[in-house]
Formats: structure tokens, sequence, C-alpha cells
């Protein structure tokens, strides 16, 4: 399997199955709270994303020291620049339109942001986080 994105995408499933499972053990198992358990939850799955993504995705040899960092700023970069350019998009084609509902415009928000994220993030974490050095003889 050669496309990175397509390797990207399955880290994304596997990081999100893993990431849920912790959050509901969290919930359910001790009870902590919902932002606990979530922040928790989150936590664990970016660190697998990380992994996998490094040696699985990128098959980067970039060091845990250096790639970490900068991976925990793309990914907080790539969520709030997405979810923002998401929501800005959506309130300025549909903010006049009263056929559709708050409701709705927000989970177009979420969509659209989704996708930005997973494009951005991905292409990123190719160029800034897992890039490969190109060997001059």
């Amino acid at each position: 399997m050669k496309n990175t994105f397509v390797r990207f995408i399955m880290v994304g499933v596997v990081n999100t199955l893993v990431g849920l499972s912790v959050m509901f053990l969290l919930l359910h198992g001790p009870g902590l709270s919902y932002w606990l358990s979530t922040f928790l939850g989150n936590s664990v799955g970016a660190c697998v994303s990380f992994f996998l993504n490094r040696r699985f995705t990128f098959r980067s040899e970039v060091s845990v020291l250096k790639g970490l960092p900068r991976f925990g700023l793309i990914i907080l970069s790539c969520y709030f620049i997405s979810y923002s350019m998401g929501e800005n998009l959506v309130q300025g084609l549909l903010n006049n339109n009263g056929m559709i509902t708050s409701k709705v415009k927000t989970d177009l928000a979420v969509l659209i942001s989704t996708f930005l994220y997973t494009m951005l993030n991905y292409l990123s974490q190719k160029l800034l986080v897992f890039h490969k050095r190109e060997t001059l003889l």
C-alpha cells in the first residue's frame, strides 16, 4: 500500500476507536467527568495517531522528541483553522437562509470543517512533521 492518504485515513479510524474506547471506559468505569474523560481519550487517541502515522503512514525516521511537539502544534492549529473556516463559510453562505435551521447549519459546518481538518492535517503532518529528507550523494 503506497498511498499515504489511505493509510492516514486508516490510522484515523484506529485512533478514533481507541480514543472513544478510553472515553467511555473512563466515563462509565471510574465515573470521571465528561471533560476529563474526553480530554484523556482524545489525548490517548492522538498518541496512537502520532506513533502509527510516524511508522505506518509516513514511514518516517523523525525522532519522537522532535516530531511530537510539532505534531501537537499541528493538531491544535489544524483544529482551530479548520473549524473556524467551516463555521465562517456556512455562516457566510447560509446566514440569510431562513429555511435552514440553526442545527442543520451547525451540522454542515461540522462536516465541512472535518473535511478541511483532515486535508490540512494530512498535508501538515506529511510536510512538517514526518517529512523525509532527501540525501545528496
